[in-house]
């Protein structure tokens, strides 16, 4: 634990977010499990027990099932969490976790998505490199681990970060070596939004492609951005596609219907199948640079002679035009409620489209069903984003140079220590360590290993001999980046 942060930086915390942690860390602590134990029985008990049969002890944790994986136990887990960790008499949920053991010695990594936990054997770069167990949590209110019935107001960045702090106090009993949190995109926000409320916790985080939509109502990054990435063949060949799906609205919406029918897409949500097929349309620029490179704009068909199928095609391929049907959007509700609550969303303009845009950029109130009542909290934000600038220890912030997601990054000031935002160049939202400058990828390797208290025996001569310690597993370390739409990070 990194204790040099101290009594005063624990007060700041309880009392800097007017009225969001201020108040309830005595009502999160009452709902954290005891760590009051006595170690030598504890340790003498635990050198003769099955690691399941200690896992399953921790009070409010249940398998789901274990899956064999080589040099592993894989586990999946449920865990009662309180509703509401501000008053956890008012009921229980139970909320999914994975757990990857290697072994009690090692270190651990905290995995998030921030969407639903993958119920396969997975290990992120950070575990990759340390060598360590994993532990995967499902982001509250995504769906098996929501609450019933559904009270949205319990769905903020402090409850989930508290739903973390609790797993963390209840496994750190069994894995006492150095934890790190980590996250791509929305699992990076919420990695750091669990350093924000508890900075004690973690020995390290490292947030992949990390969005930081500070003040919402000015996106002007985003337009920059869109201006100057890739090159202007490129752009232009975008913009030439969006412009032309527009222009061909009527015969494309046409296919959108039979698709709808055939697939039973509705567009309740909203509104109807015009709003759907624009909003798909309107992200097909955002998407490319999102999950794309520079190279796959050679696969854009030529707007001008394209084939009505050659525009669907490209369209439904990049952007997906399931994405705003019901069926669609219902996983991500959670996710869209957030960023119209806390999160923000971008807004870009796109004068190429002046004319042939009937409703711009939705707002994520567009893809809520109305009986989800929401309201925007700007405070939010402001205050992570003024946290990481001032309290920002032993962080790493990797973005890719051509994600759209990265226009608005984590800053660091003055008040930040052993901390750093590097920038993989070339590199979309799968942006990582492994992709960054040779210079910087030894650094950010050694800092890991540092943070998680392995680097004496990883890296004796310093950065330059840094290296992940696990030998590389294609199963294992699949990047699970799925397409979606630009609304979604």
């Amino acid at each position: 634990m990194r204790k040099k942060l101290g009594w005063l930086l624990s007060l700041a915390v309880l009392i800097g977010t007017a009225g969001t942690a201020g108040t309830t860390a005595q009502a999160a602590t009452a709902a954290e499990p005891s760590a009051v134990t006595d170690a030598t029985a504890t340790d003498a008990k635990a050198a003769t027990e099955d690691i399941k049969d200690r896992i399953l002890a921790i009070p409010g944790m249940s398998l789901i099932e274990e899956k064999p994986y080589p040099g592993y136990r894989f586990f999946v887990l449920n865990y009662e969490q309180p509703v509401d960790h501000r008053a956890p008499w008012k009921g229980t949920f139970k909320q999914r976790i994975t757990l990857l053991h290697k072994d009690v010695t090692r270190p651990t990594v905290f995995f998030t998505s921030g969407y639903n936990v993958n119920t396969n054997p997975r290990r992120s770069e950070p575990t990759t490199i340390v060598d360590g167990n994993q532990v995967s949590l499902e982001y509250r209110f995504f769906t098996p681990s929501r609450p019933d019935p559904a009270n949205w107001g319990n769905l903020d960045i402090w409850q989930a970060a508290s739903d973390q702090h609790r797993v963390f106090t209840a496994l750190k009993r069994i894995y006492k070596k150095n934890w790190l949190a980590t996250g791509g995109s929305k699992g990076g926000m919420t990695a750091t939004y669990f350093e924000r409320f508890y900075p004690r916790d973690m020995d390290g985080v490292v947030a992949y492609v990390a969005p930081n939509d500070v003040v919402n109502k000015e996106d002007s990054a985003y337009d920059r951005f869109f201006a100057k990435v890739g090159t202007k063949e490129c752009r232009d060949k975008l913009n030439a596609v969006q412009r032309e799906a527009l222009v061909r609205r009527e015969p494309l919406e046409a296919k959108y219907a039979a698709a709808a029918a055939e697939n039973g897409w509705t567009f309740t949500t909203v509104g109807n199948l015009d709003k759907a097929f624009e909003a798909v349309v309107l992200d097909y620029t955002w998407a490319f640079w999102q999950y794309s490179l520079l190279a796959d704009c050679a696969a854009i068909p030529a707007a001008a002679t394209a084939s009505d199928q050659e525009i669907w095609d490209t369209v439904d391929a990049i952007s997906g035009f399931s994405a705003y049907a019901d069926q669609g959007l219902e996983t991500y509700t959670p996710y869209y409620y957030q960023a119209g609550t806390q999160l923000g969303s971008p807004d870009i303009k796109q004068s190429h489209l002046d004319g042939l845009s009937r409703y711009g950029y939705q707002p994520p109130r567009n893809f809520v069903p109305r009986d989800i009542p929401m309201t925007f909290q700007p405070a939010a934000m402001r205050d992570v984003d003024t946290w990481v600038k001032n309290n920002a220890n032993q962080m790493l912030f990797v973005y890719g140079q051509n994600d759209p997601w990265g226009a608005e990054p984590f800053h660091l000031g003055y008040g930040a220590r052993d901390s750093y935002v590097m920038t993989a160049p070339g590199a979309n939202h799968g942006a990582n360590v492994s992709k960054l400058m040779e210079a910087e990828k030894a650094l950010a390797t050694e800092k890991i290993l540092k943070w998680a208290g392995v680097a004496p025996a990883a890296a004796p001569t310093g950065a330059a001999k840094a290296a992940p310690l696990a030998k590389p597993d294609a199963q294992l370390d699949q990047q699970d980046i799925e397409r979606e739409p630009m609304l979604r990070p």
